[in-house]
């Protein structure tokens, strides 16, 4: 059984300890999790990110993360959806997991009308109708530890888009980002959206339907200890 649940808005590295430390400490029957949660503004530098797309951060914090890929910036009015997911009883890879989070959040844009797709050289999500075709709307990185998975993905859904001009957007220089509220008028509420993309997954990743449930704050309470030298697989997103 999956537990669905919304974290409501927190800060970033509460809410990657925590979720490190579920996937550190979970057994064979520890229950998957999704996550969602909005965050106040942060960078933050995939294990591989470069220096250099970091071009001027200012009064926003940078935090350096164990997740693959490069730069980006998480702030309220963004959907962020962490998948924490034993993926070999599942039986999904960590490939079928970012096509499962590209192929959610390209059905929930689908519902509002709006228009996009994945691409094959740059993992997220892209518009491909529009004078905004081509601007990225929803951006993925992953880790996966002993087969579970994760960090997960962000879609920007009315928020300040200003803070991606300091950065080089997943390491691409000039990359231009976009967001609901310039498709679409009234912009759904974030808990909505956040509905429809977890319905979405689930399906996307062959689950059964879940209900939303509160977040185990027990979770937040033991990560300040978390278990080292586990097994680890990076996966390289943006």
């Amino acid at each position: 059984m999956t537990r669905v649940c919304n974290l409501g808005r927190r800060d970033y590295e509460s809410v990657w300890r925590a979720m490190s430390s579920y996937t550190d400490r979970r057994d064979e029957n520890s229950a998957d999790q999704i996550w969602c949660v909005e965050h106040e503004p942060v960078f933050t530098q995939g294990q591989a990110g470069k220096a250099e797309h970091l071009l001027n951060t200012g009064d926003i914090p940078v935090v350096q993360v164990d997740r693959g890929g490069q730069v980006t910036y998480h702030g309220p009015g963004q959907l962020v959806v962490y998948p924490l997911l034993d993926l070999r009883r599942i039986k999904v890879g960590v490939r079928d997991l970012v096509s499962g989070l590209e192929q959610a959040t390209v059905a929930m844009l689908a519902e509002y009308g709006i228009v996009a797709a994945p691409r094959a050289d740059a993992p997220g999500v892209y518009l491909t109708d529009g004078p905004r075709a081509g601007s990225k709307i929803a951006s993925i990185g992953l880790r996966v530890r002993r087969g579970c998975s994760f960090h997960g993905i962000a879609i920007n859904i009315d928020m300040d888009l200003a803070p991606f001009l300091r950065i080089n957007p997943c390491g691409y220089a000039g990359m231009q980002m976009v967001q609901m509220a310039e498709l679409i008028q009234p912009t759904p509420a974030w808990s909505q959206i956040a509905d429809i993309f977890v319905r979405e997954l689930l399906r996307a990743l062959s689950l059964p339907a879940a209900d939303w449930q509160p977040v185990d704050e027990q979770i937040f309470a033991r990560a300040s200890a978390p278990e080292k030298g586990k097994e680890e697989q990076e996966t390289s997103n943006g």
